[in-house]
C-alpha cells in the first residue's frame, strides 16, 4: 500500500494526504507542511466510515439508470477530496484547489488501477 500512496503523491506537489483502505487495512500519509490539515483521529473515521457510506450511496444510485459511478469528489473549503472504490475498497485522495482536477484525478485513476484493479 505504501507504493501506493508514494506514487499517488508523485502526481503533483498539490496532493495533500493519501488514505488507501483495502480487505479492512487503513494506511494513510499526510504532506507535512499543510497550515490547515484535519486531525488524524478524524481523518482515520472519515476513511473508516464516512468515505465507504458515501461511495456505496453514490454507487446504488448510479447503478439503477446512470451507468454506474466512478468516483465521488468533494469540494470542502479548502481542497477537494476524491473518494475513488477499488476492489476491496477505496483510495481517498486529498487535493489542493487545483484548476486542473479532473487531469489529476485521471493521472492517480491510472496509478490506482495499475496496482489495485
Amino acid at each position: 500500500m505504501n507504493k501506493i500512496i508514494e506514487e499517488v503523491f508523485s502526481v503533483s506537489k498539490n496532493i495533500r494526504y493519501v488514505a488507501v483502505y483495502l480487505n479492512g487495512v487503513l494506511e494513510s500519509k499526510q504532506r507535512n507542511d499543510l497550515n490547515s490539515a484535519s486531525s488524524s483521529e478524524s481523518d482515520k473515521y472519515e476513511e473508516l466510515i464516512v468515505n465507504p457510506t458515501m461511495l456505496k450511496l453514490v454507487t446504488q444510485r448510479g447503478n439503477i439508470d446512470c451507468g454506474g459511478a466512478q468516483y465521488v469528489i468533494v469540494r470542502y473549503g479548502n481542497f477537494y477530496q476524491l473518494v475513488y472504490h477499488v476492489k476491496g475498497g477505496h483510495i481517498s485522495v486529498s487535493i489542493e484547489l487545483d484548476p486542473d482536477l479532473l487531469k489529476l484525478v485521471e493521472e492517480i485513476k491510472n496509478i490506482v488501477d495499475k496496482k489495485v484493479n
